[in-house]
């Protein structure tokens, strides 16, 4: 064995080498593959093979995409197409959105009919069958023949490959990764990569990682041979939990008990090409449910039951990219959709090892989302114990999660629960959404999907806060400090606007990555030569700690980047009478200018409060230590003037004020001139991405507002001009104010130009309007 390389992925399943292959495809040509048996020994060999590629998320549907592009040049791959059933009126809902996004992709799916189902899979029975949609690009492959192709496309390119290889430890020094130990003996290394499947969570403690990752089992069953028909698509009845594909004049049928049993973690050190015993109690429910779709399986012999571990996450995405540790990266938890995934991981890591970043936003799948709270095993497991069981489920927005819940709360967190506070979870955390009590006045309830889980709540805590003062907990907000000599000029080269000002300024900023696109959106406040605050998104905490890290270190610069979330408790008081409501708590005027920063005391509570704005309205965020949280928000409360809202009140205010959302409206593909922000790139100094930008972009962010006041798009729908599909909706929802549907899409076309919406197979008519709809010159903000 060779004593060094400069990367070593461990890990000889599929993903270990689709990303050995990538990564020889980009120049690399010292990568070596450790495997502990053989390759394919993990999950790989027992994987069912389906190759689906239209997902909610864009990223992961592009990463399908692209394996069946390179799946096509492998010997092997069967392009059978994909047909999905909908049993219930909800599901043809949900499968109408989905064909929706597939056009946003240049996908061929189509919605077909009963009929066109059955003649493409005959052995259907389509009794309660509503309809159908069929994609003819899907496919399967088998999943060991994929293994080992990719394998030799990586040899050819200069990989070397050792199987029978444990490795029993991860060399850390100075928060970098430096070699790997095995049983053979020690490599030296630059890059580590963790493909080890359901292993991975075991090779991250070696490094000091938390991996939150959860073997589960998962059966399918092999028919003998029953039928004569060639070429068959796969099927998905997820009404049922079931799914089917060809397997020579047989079927495969699995599903997604509602039943799940997790398996342990360390996985047995002697686990390699094995199975776990047959469980046909666990898989009754689903036997029943498949031969309701497919009669001829309540006669046909069953050659055999496959019931193998399967690495899954607790949001059922992938588990990709950079850990804290430089240098180790991690390719884990496909939760069984990591066939159909494979290619595309592989790019995406490649491009992440050799140039920095991914070219695609790949943040839904990236490690960094996922907070401590999944440093607990028992957390994690009740997480991914609940995907599981709800694999199939339609996921309706506004959708609650309910494991694990209350974790983190706030302060006022009790305050809220008694005076009816109905709420939403993130990252953790209990957050308000609205208040029941607020549920008054006659506002038009969307149609479909987005009717589900609304409340008049929402609006009337709009309005109030446009009338009057709103109160809001946004103690879940991520808050960063940035210490150190070298904080300013850290800082000053991150972020592309001026940051470095004086002390009680406050900055609203945008990180870019070298292609100028934007890695994180902030604000950043001076409190002092050496000290800086940095306020971001609730999800995206350790995502910007990470990246704020990552630049640290390649500059050697004397920082200390500390998370200091939990400290303290934030509360919004935004509308036109915030002023004359705060004034007589401070014994202050509160006319300090907007985006500046003081510290004064709110009643008997010390508090620093930034003049900001997410709604559009006068007001404050007011930060106090977290011990005073409930005391500030029964002084704010015991004012009388105030209606305390929630986060979907804020949802709507926002998307008036065209107030971009990181994740959704803006991210590592989108640079700010595009995203209408080009207000916040700095004339006159240096900073990462600069060189990349470009001030007349082909595309730029627009405001569209909706003619039907009832059909309102949430995310993902494609627009069209003149009957082309010309982008997608990022975000959407309702203003109260402006009264009208809100879309935002990144569209090659001029304010007034007439559009189309896809909203659930309708095109609904709307037109591009000057952004932002509700007070464009900030009057209201700025008063």
């Amino acid at each position: 064995m060779s004593e060094s390389a400069r990367i070593v992925v461990i890990g000889g399943g599929v993903g270990g080498a689709s990303v050995a292959y990538h990564l020889t495809e980009l120049g690399e040509r010292d990568v070596l593959v450790l495997e502990r048996d053989e390759l394919t020994s993990g999950s790989t060999f027992h994987s069912a093979g389906l190759v689906g590629q239209l997902r909610a998320d864009p990223t992961l549907t592009r990463m399908n995409q692209y394996s069946v592009e390179l799946y096509r040049t492998l010997d092997g791959w069967t392009e059978c197409g994909g047909i999905k059933l909908a049993s219930t009126p909800e599901r043809m809902e949900e499968i109408r959105r989905q064909i929706g996004w597939a056009r946003t992709f240049g996908l061929p799916l189509e919605e077909i009919s009963v009929a066109e189902a059955v003649e493409l899979f005959p052995l259907m029975d389509p009794a309660g069958v509503v309809g159908a949609a069929y994609l003819p690009t899907d496919g399967q492959i088998d999943p060991s023949q994929l293994c080992y192709a990719l394998a030799a496309k990586a040899r050819a390119g200069g990989a070397r490959i050792r199987t029978h290889t444990r490795v029993l430890g991860v060399a850390v020094e100075g928060g970098r990764v430096t070699g790997v130990r095995t049983d053979q003996g020690d490599i030296s290394c630059e890059v580590v990569v963790n493909c080890g499947g359901m292993f991975a969570p075991e090779i991250g403690r070696m490094a000091g990682v938390r991996i939150p990752i959860v073997p589960m089992s998962h059966q399918y069953v092999v028919t003998e041979g029953f039928h004569t028909f060639e070429k068959l698509p796969t099927l998905r009845d997820p009404d049922l939990l079931v799914y089917y594909r060809q397997e020579v004049q047989g079927l495969v049928m699995g599903g997604y008990e509602r039943t799940s049993a997790p398996w342990v973690d360390p996985v047995p050190a002697d686990f390699n090409g094995k199975l776990l015993p047959d469980d046909w109690e666990r898989l009754a429910d689903i036997s029943r449910n498949s031969a309701i779709r497919v009669p001829a399986l309540e006669e046909v012999g069953i050659r055999k039951l496959i019931n193998g571990p399967e690495a899954f996450t607790p949001d059922n995405e992938f588990c990709l990219g950079e850990t804290e540790v430089g240098g180790f990266f991690v390719a884990a938890g496909f939760c069984a959709h990591g066939i159909a995934g494979a290619g595309g991981i592989g790019r995406v890591m490649a491009e992440w090892i050799v140039s920095g970043e991914p070219t695609w936003d790949v943040w839904h799948m990236d490690i960094r989302r996922f907070g401590r709270q999944y440093r607990s095993p028992s957390y994690t497991r009740k997480r991914v114990v609940e995907n599981y069981e709800t694999y199939y489920d339609i996921r309706y927005p506004g959708h609650e999660r309910s494991a694990g819940r209350p974790l983190r709360v706030s302060p006022a967190y009790a305050w809220h629960k008694e005076h009816g506070a109905v709420f939403g979870e993130k990252s953790g955390w209990e957050r308000v959404n609205y208040y029941a009590s607020n549920a008054t006045g006659d506002f038009p309830q969307p149609r479909g999907w987005a009717g589900r889980h609304w409340s008049p709540a929402i609006g009337a805590e709009h309005l109030a806060t446009r009338s009057g003062a709103g109160l809001f907990d946004e103690t879940s907000f991520a808050k960063i400090e940035v210490t150190g000599p070298d904080a300013a000029s850290l800082l000053q080269w991150v972020c592309d606007n001026d940051v470095a000002r004086g002390v009680g300024d406050v900055t609203y900023t945008q990180a870019l990555n070298a292609r100028g696109g934007i890695e994180c959106d902030f604000t950043v406040t001076r409190r002092g030569e050496e000290e800086f605050l940095i306020v971001t998104g609730t999800a995206f905490g350790s995502h910007d700690i990470g990246w704020l890290r990552k630049q640290a270190a390649a500059r050697g610069a004397r920082v200390r980047i500390a998370d200091v979330t939990g400290q303290y408790a934030c509360f919004g008081l935004w509308g036109p009478a915030a002023r004359d409501i705060l004034a007589p708590l401070t014994g202050d005027p509160m006319t300090a200018p907007f985006m500046t920063a003081r510290e004064l005391t709110v009643g008997d509570v010390p508090v620093l409060a930034l003049r900001v704005t997410f709604v559009g309205e006068l007001g404050w965020e007011l930060y106090c230590s977290s011990e005073y949280g409930l005391a500030l928000w029964r002084t704010l409360w015991d004012t009388g003037q105030v209606t305390a809202g929630g986060y979907r009140a804020i949802d709507s205010l926002r998307l008036e004020k065209g107030y971009r959302v990181w994740g959704a409206d803006i991210g590592p593909e989108t640079t700010p001139y595009e995203a209408g922000l080009g207000f916040c790139v700095a004339k006159d100094k240096d900073f990462l991405g600069r060189e990349a930008l470009t001030r007349n972009p082909e595309r730029r962010l627009r405001c569209v507002t909706l003619d039907d006041p009832r059909s309102v798009a949430l995310g993902n729908e494609p627009v069209r001009v003149n009957g082309e599909v010309v982008g997608r909706v990022t975000s959407g929802g309702y203003g109260y104010t402006v009264g009208s549907p809100i879309a935002y899409a990144y569209l090659p076309v001029e304010v007034g130009t007439r559009v189309e919406v896809d909203v659930f197979g309708t095109w609904v008519p709307g037109v591009v309007a000057q952004d932002p709809l509700y007070d464009p010159k900030s009057t209201r903000v700025r008063v």
